[in-house]
């Protein structure tokens, strides 16, 4: 299969099927010695016993990084998919060039591995856009791709990340028509400029209800090694583990140095995300769109909660640390 002209990595097929699905999958990205180095105290770090499912009380633990590698290293293959996607690595914000061991680990439940009927997707309660620490636009740089590295085998019925392709086309859309931004709040979206209740501003945008007018629907299943590079205005959400086969993941945000263009000269220079964003918007370009209120940072909630996990995950590796000068076993890899 050649590739095109355009691209260093990507190959036509690939430009074709995110150009009308939003993600491609990139196939053995890191290797599995790699995932099995990051994930080897992985279980010291949650504190649970791999060998029994009894421990496993949460259905979903979201796990703050203690390590960080530059992607360009661990996964080659993704870093040359993700400079095609976004227009080369110059556009690239360089602490997006590298991914940490923050997994987001999907454990199901008895009750889900016994004899639970399949939650249809649109009726999953964790439809979201990644993004949760800043004013959101159309053109926003800050969440410039939507990373899923997998670091477990994921089967269908096993947790994988359900998205929504034409859910994308409905953000694109909503976005476009508010330009003053929008707040990220949990599985809506309110406008920026909002006053008062925000179910009651005309603005207002629930992720629940709107995935009810969708009808595309994809679980991302996968290899460990497999990373899915995704735009990032495509709905998604967890989805659950009816297997109880560990799920494990990681979603390292990739932000870019300058905002998307959507209103370039030469549309050659367009990068792929732009392009797909201007095709949900049924148009090939943009000419005087822009912002009509500041970008802002946001300091989410979870913030505090990961710290306070960081310092617990720490306690529990400096105890097995020490119990090592005992020659302790080795820590299971979860691979």
């Amino acid at each position: 299969m050649s590739k095109t002209r355009q691209y260093e990595y990507l190959t036509q097929e690939q430009v074709d099927h995110f150009m009308e699905n939003g993600y491609i999958v990139i196939k053995g990205a890191f290797t599995q010695e790699n995932a099995q180095e990051w994930t080897k105290t992985m279980w010291i770090r949650l504190g649970l016993d791999p060998h029994d499912k009894s421990t496993w009380t949460r259905e979903r633990a979201h796990m703050p990084w203690h390590k960080r590698e530059l992607v360009s290293e661990f996964a080659p293959k993704a870093w040359e998919a993700m400079k095609d996607l976004l227009g080369g690595a110059e556009r690239i914000d360089e602490e997006s060039s590298s991914w940490g061991d923050s997994f987001i680990v999907n454990f199901g439940t008895p009750e889900l591995e016994k004899d639970a009927e399949d939650i249809k997707p649109e009726n999953l309660d964790n439809w979201h856009v990644d993004g949760d620490f800043f004013v959101h636009f159309l053109d926003s740089p800050e969440q410039a791709l939507l990373v899923i590295p997998i670091f477990a085998p994921i089967a269908p019925r096993g947790g994988g990340t359900m998205i929504s392709p034409d859910g994308l086309t409905l953000i694109a859309q909503y976005l476009g028509a508010h330009p003053e931004g929008v707040l990220p709040t949990g599985h809506s979206f309110t406008p920026s400029t909002t006053v008062g209740k925000p179910q009651d501003d005309p603005g207002y945008w629930s992720h629940l209800k709107e995935i009810k007018r969708c009808k595309q629907f994809v679980e991302m299943t996968g290899e460990v090694g497999d990373v899915v590079l995704m735009h990032p205005l495509m709905l998604h959400s967890a989805s659950k583990n009816y297997t109880r086969a560990l799920r494990v993941i990681t979603n390292p945000p990739v932000a870019l140095k300058e905002p998307f263009n959507f209103d370039r000269e030469n549309p050659d220079e367009y990068s792929l995300v732009e392009k797909k964003t201007l095709k949900a918007l049924g148009v090939d370009r943009l000419p005087g769109w822009k912002i009509t209120s500041e970008r802002r940072r946001l300091t989410p909630a979870r913030v505090g909660v990961q710290s306070k996990i960081l310092d617990e995950e720490k306690e529990r590796l400096a105890a097995w640390q020490a119990k090592q000068l005992d020659v302790g076993p080795e820590p299971v890899a979860v691979v």
